[in-house]
């Protein structure tokens, strides 16, 4: 009886795992596809329409674009484990080929150390590039109203409107990465809870 008991209890959890694996992983998949398209026509509008006129750009820094580099590859990363997430939810859901609970919680592990990183570079990217727009407008006269820098005879170098897609690209990248970060902590949380509970069933 308490064996019944307790494979019941089991196949209920699984099933609700699997439900929460599957909803988290699609909405965390389809939403970093969404967010994480927008950088990338920004880049491609960029390209198109302001090449000619990138000469006078006020020059980017090599640790902004491997920075970014890394935080786009950590998104693409990131989207495709929640893509996983919908593969293991199948698994969890079939009582033959149900991983274990170490793999589960490993799974939701990588997810939030992932999210965490892709985090941890966006916000370091957006913080040089916020501050080299601020080093920018402080040299600019007190309105702030000339972008357009000429010193001492040098090359001239302005602020344009790439340098603000350029944020809001990030800011796009940060948010897809924060929701991964979320829908990682809750499945890490439902599969402990879930071990848990399973564990003091069966003891009881």
């Amino acid at each position: 009886m308490l064996q019944k008991l307790s494979e019941s209890l089991r196949s209920s959890e699984s099933n609700s795992l699997a439900r929460a694996f599957s909803r988290l992983g699609w909405i965390g998949f389809w939403a970093q596809i969404v967010l994480g398209s927008i950088p990338v026509f920004l880049v491609i509008y960029a390209f198109i329409f302001t090449r000619n006129a990138s000469s006078g750009t006020r020059d980017g820094l090599q640790l902004v674009q491997y920075l970014t580099i890394a935080s786009l590859l950590v998104l693409a990363f990131t989207t495709l484990w929640s893509f996983r997430y919908t593969r293991l939810a199948k698994r969890i859901a079939d009582p033959e080929r149900r991983p274990s609970d170490l793999v589960m919680r490993r799974t939701a592990w990588t997810g939030v150390v992932a999210s965490t990183l892709g985090i941890l570079f966006s916000m370091l990217v957006m913080l040089v590039e916020v501050a080299h727009l601020l080093f920018y407008f402080l040299k600019s006269p007190k309105a702030g109203v000339p972008v357009i820098q000429t010193t001492g005879g040098g090359p001239t170098s302005w602020v344009s409107t790439i340098d603000i897609m350029s944020i809001m690209g990030l800011t796009f990248t940060l948010f897809g990465e924060l929701v991964v970060l979320i829908f990682s902590l809750w499945l890490l949380f439902r599969t402990m809870v879930a071990s848990a509970e399973f564990v003091h069933a069966a003891r009881d």
